[in-house]
């Protein structure tokens, strides 16, 4: 049986790299993609491959998506990990702030499951999954364009799931709450029923179940991740 293959976009640093090591370790080979050179190192030390690029730019997510095909023949697995998008006050953020909102959540979702969904199909089965936000469904306008598009990927995620779960293909979105890697102010670790932040290594053993088979039957979900910050039911 083939090796099962991972790609992971925004996969160098923090919770990216923490899921990359753990599906390392469940015998996935990698594709690496980040911004730095932190993708490259990450690779060269697990093994896998790498390309720099940004997950808004069309080119930068065809050339990781391409490199993965051409070194391993195959896709299993694909976690989309972006940069937060613009902040302000509601009514004051550009309209060009939206749009590149909009570029950074939503398109590259819809971007890269239009190129890995048919090689999925042909191999009869894949998972999906999307690292958003603990708020995304309690807004905050203290983050109003992520509140705006976070829970857009989740909506989208649901409706791939009913048209591709016939296929087996799965897709899910991981909702990560105060994490060590974002270099947080301890006033944030408080406000967690844990009383701590969490550590990137336990966002990425979450994000590593939902890749893997350990989670088959569950899709179209937004695994809230968050130490119990979240109030609703």
């Amino acid at each position: 049986m083939a090796q099962k293959v991972c790609l992971i976009v925004g996969g160098g640093r923090g919770m990216g790299a923490a899921a990359a090591r753990e599906m390392q370790e469940r015998g996935y080979r990698l594709a690496l993609m980040s911004p730095s050179d932190s993708c490259e190192k990450l690779a060269a030390e697990l093994g896998g491959v790498a390309h720099r690029g940004v997950a808004e730019n069309a080119e930068d997510t065809r050339a990781i998506f391409d490199l993965a095909m051409a070194t391993y023949g195959r896709i299993d697995a694909v976690l989309i990990h972006v940069a937060g998008p613009p902040k302000g006050d509601l009514l004051e953020i550009p309209e060009e702030d939206w749009d590149r909102a909009h570029a950074m959540i939503l398109k590259p979702v819809i971007r890269m499951a239009k190129l890995v969904t048919p090689v999925m199909e042909k191999q009869g089965g894949g998972s999906i999954v999307c690292i958003t936000t603990f708020s995304a469904f309690e807004p905050s306008l203290a983050f109003p364009t992520s509140s705006v598009f976070r829970v857009g990927v989740s909506s989208f995620a649901k409706l791939y799931s009913d048209r591709y779960g016939p296929a087996n293909i799965r897709m899910n979105c991981l909702l990560p709450g105060f994490t060590d890697s974002l270099d947080l102010p301890e006033k944030y670790a408080k406000m967690s029923a844990l009383g701590r932040l969490a550590r990137a290594e336990e966002q990425g053993k979450a994000a590593a179940f939902l890749l893997s088979d350990d989670s088959s039957y569950i899709t179209g979900q937004s695994l809230r991740v968050d130490g119990g910050v979240t109030r609703h039911m």
